[in-house]
């Protein structure tokens, strides 16, 4: 058996037990089997998945899902495929699926490193949304963040070319550390100088906009993968 490295690593999440409100756990009871996909060690058929060939966009962290449900109804035309580990959250999301007769959306609940290691194959996706992801804020935490250069390597095999890398972040000091690490990639390219303007397509959370109206900062990066020099 070959060794693998997401076996044993430093985990970016805390699983918490949370208490799933009773819509919750309806959406799940009802929606979970034909909406969420059961994690494995094999590279999913995602035409097959979705009964199409279509754009496909992964979604690292999908929250309680508003953002996410928003963005799927309006790119009807693409896939998505929703990662999240916590059980009210995608409950949250199944729900909203239901209300929104959403059909281009599935989801995992799994850890994000090993999906993408084992269920994606490489330049299988169009895209990748990252939206505030745990900023582990406290120095000797720092360590725990998701965006770190072995798994922007990971994630960037995975994406076609021309296909985009998109991070939101509402801590300065993790933006500057993902500008750097996807910076240093050498298949992916800035689209903007610096950080990029918020793409029409991102709604803005409730969180978000309380803490504009309060002067917080929110910072967006959009990278483009980009075809690698022919060799010799």
């Amino acid at each position: 058996m070959l060794y693998d490295p997401t076996e044993r690593r430093i985990r970016s999440f805390v699983t918490r037990a949370g208490r799933l409100s009773v819509a919750q756990a309806r959406a799940l009871e009802q929606l979970g089997p034909d909406f969420c996909l059961r994690y494995q060690k094999t590279e999913m058929d995602i035409a097959l998945t979705f009964g199409r060939n279509a754009p496909t966009i992964l979604e690292i962290g999908t929250g309680m899902g508003d953002a996410t449900a928003q963005i799927t109804a309006l790119m009807p035309e693409k896939n998505f495929i929703g990662v999240e580990v916590h059980t009210p959250g995608i409950g949250s999301l199944l729900k909203l699926i239901g209300e929104n007769s959403l059909t281009n959306l599935r989801l995992i609940q799994h850890d994000a490193v090993e999906v993408i290691t084992h269920m994606l194959a490489p330049d299988s996706l169009a895209g990748v949304h990252i939206f505030f992801p745990d900023p582990w804020h406290k120095a000797r935490h720092n360590k725990r963040r998701l965006i770190q250069s072995a798994f922007v390597q990971q994630l960037v095999s995975r994406i076609a070319p021309d296909g985009y890398l998109h991070c939101a972040t509402d801590w300065e000091d993790y933006a500057l550390q993902m500008l750097d690490v996807f910076d240093a990639e050498p298949l992916l390219k800035n689209t903007a100088d610096g950080y990029a303007p918020r793409p029409d397509y991102r709604p803005l959370t409730k969180f978000e906009n309380r803490g504009i109206k309060l002067g917080h900062g929110v910072w967006d990066l959009v990278f483009r993968r980009i075809t690698p020099p022919a060799a010799g």
